[in-house]
């Protein structure tokens, strides 16, 4: 198990690595490409090629997608027959009133709803073209895989903030070479390297709230994973710290794919792309953010919304 972590891990840099330099090879042709490029009308499949903003469901890559999941608590089932897909390297927000679902879906996403006692689930979770249920699949191999950021910021409180970015990555038994270096990248990741870069021997509890969210954020992200779970990551936390959070999303979705669970109907409208509202553990609508909240299909959309109820 340590040992497939370690090589999706050294698989996962070597391609950044050679994305990175691929990137700045392009750079560096840029300004010799411009003028012919303007020069030249855009090709036909590009000019036809829909911006996401036009896509619709039906035409989406996902990265995951749930089939008739069932999700329970003792005889109590929260999650009632969910299919839902997850579009890849976008972002999608998950809303509804309390108690209806939306933290066990998501904790369904990662294996983690299985770790409460008496918790059950049935049906189907894709992850590319895997099922993560299946008896032969590492639940811990599928949380390497599809990090979580829980609601209120949890920084180990005896470790040190370095240490804390590097804490999933020892608990994996992933051995780096420059751990140092990949504590910076992971800090950078979430803009707070320029903050705690003098004192990363210092408690992860000595940060503001929303440093510690970022903190954890980072945390999961040294991981190098392909999905992000977020489960109201901004709830504790002040105006201020929750626009950098949210400008953070808006960074991150481009290399990964991310799901956030929010009770805020602006955040939602901000930061996804596509949302879904469930009610009473059953998805009642899904479609891309605009459509949900400018035109929903459903009364119960519209009404939840608008704040008729929730």
């Amino acid at each position: 198990m340590n040992l497939e972590l370690s090589n999706h891990f050294s698989k996962k840099t070597a391609v950044k690595k050679a994305d990175e330099t691929a990137k700045r090879a392009a750079e560096t042709n840029l300004g010799a490409e411009r003028t012919s490029v303007s020069a030249m009308e855009a090709p036909p499949e590009a000019a036809s090629r829909p911006r996401w903003e036009e896509v619709s469901v039906s035409q989406i890559t996902p990265k995951m997608r749930a089939e008739d999941l069932h999700a329970s608590f003792g005889s109590s089932e929260v999650i009632k027959g969910i299919s839902l897909p997850i579009a890849e390297k976008l972002v999608t927000a998950i809303i509804g009133p309390s108690g209806c679902g939306k933290s066990t879906f998501i904790r369904c996403l990662n294996r983690m709803h299985e770790v409460v006692p008496g918790a059950t689930t049935k049906g189907k979770v894709w992850l590319d073209q895997q099922d993560i249920y299946q008896r032969d699949v590492d639940p811990v191999r599928v949380r390497g895989r599809v990090g979580m950021v829980f609601q209120k910021p949890n920084p180990f409180p005896t470790m040190s903030i370095r240490d804390n970015v590097l804490a999933g990555l020892r608990l994996n038994g992933i051995k780096l070479k420059d751990p140092d270096g990949q504590v910076e990248q992971a800090l950078r990741q979430v803009a707070l390297w320029d903050e705690v870069k003098d004192r990363l021997s210092r408690a992860g509890t000595s940060l503001s709230g929303g440093q510690q969210q970022r903190l954890c954020i980072a945390r999961a992200l040294a991981l190098e994973p392909e999905v992000l779970l977020m489960d109201e990551p901004c709830s504790a936390l002040d105006p201020i710290a929750t626009a950098r959070v949210e400008e953070l999303i808006h960074e991150l979705r481009e290399s990964y794919t991310i799901v956030i669970v929010t009770h805020n109907m602006q955040q939602a409208a901000r930061v996804a792309n596509f949302t879904a509202f469930f009610y009473l553990g059953q998805l009642v609508e899904y479609n891309r953010t605009q459509v949900i909240f400018t035109r929903p299909k459903e009364q119960r959309t519209e009404d939840y919304i608008t704040g008729r109820f929730g």
